[in-house]
């Protein structure tokens, strides 16, 4: 399984992100964007080891006080530096996001952003084919500057039109920190918080061994088919954006397991 991982907090999270995915025992494709105080995108993507990928001149670049990374293996597609997470696209806003899971369906959306929405696609990964159906869904909303509202309405567009499990960090630059679940609930996704000087600082991520440590607590999963955005003040929205969310995800393996038994 892919190791995800965002911050907002006051400060710096670049340092944060590293220890995150430096003690865990993943290697393969690792990157990490941050915003900084003039909005501008700081990111290092890479193939390797955490350690190896991620050296002090690097570091000392990603700037920002809220970022994403994404380790191991690209979650469908090829295995080079372009299938490396977190994907990017300009419009609109700027948008970074990561993705543990597959698309179940991704071959005939990748057909309807290119043939409806003329979106090009550069590989064939399903995560750059969520990326994409989540930046034309936000696209849509025709907002200088979105709200939480908005940034929701286009997740619940957005599971509309993806099948499969899959647990999300989008980054959108300027604006915060977003995170949403499939109505499945199959893939982890987990909130943390700690207490900064002036608000609350928070992580989510796709697994919570390591929130101790930093000096996180754990405050929730994120449920099925929610999504949760996180401002650049630091406050935290909240909102289930599935039209059929399915909170007990073991019923769900069982169902599909017995559906495939050979008859």
């Amino acid at each position: 399984m892919c190791g995800i991982v965002g911050i907002s907090a006051e400060a710096n999270v670049a340092g944060d992100i590293y220890d995150d995915f430096f003690a865990a025992p993943w290697s393969g494709c690792c990157w990490n964007g941050d915003c900084d105080s003039e909005g501008k995108l700081n990111s290092r993507k890479s193939m390797g080891y955490v350690r190896d990928a991620f050296q002090q001149s690097h570091m000392e670049k990603l700037i920002g006080n809220y970022g994403i990374g994404h380790v191991r293996y690209p979650t469908a597609g090829g295995a080079g530096k372009e299938f490396a997470q977190p994907m990017y696209v300009n419009s609109p806003y700027g948008i970074s996001l990561a993705h543990n899971g597959n698309l179940t369906n991704s071959e005939a959306l990748a057909n309807e952003l290119f043939h409806a929405e003329m979106r090009h696609l550069n590989t064939d990964s399903d995560s750059e084919v969520l990326l994409n159906i989540f930046a034309h869904e936000l696209g849509k909303q025709r907002e200088i500057y979105p709200s939480a509202e908005h940034i929701f309405k286009a997740v619940t567009k957005t599971h509309r039109r993806c099948d499969g499990a899959y647990a999300v960090l989008a980054l959108i630059t300027g604006f915060g920190l977003l995170a949403f679940r499939d109505a499945n609930g199959i893939r982890p996704l987990v909130i943390g918080i700690r207490e900064g000087k002036t608000r609350n600082e928070y992580i989510i991520a796709s697994e919570d061994a390591l929130f101790t440590s930093q000096g996180f607590t754990k405050l929730r999963d994120v449920e099925p088919g929610e999504a949760v955005f996180i401002d650049q003040k630091g406050e935290l929205f909240s909102q289930q954006c599935s039209d059929n969310p399915l909170k007990d995800p073991v019923f769900l393996s069982l169902y599909i397991f017995q559906d495939l038994t050979p008859r």
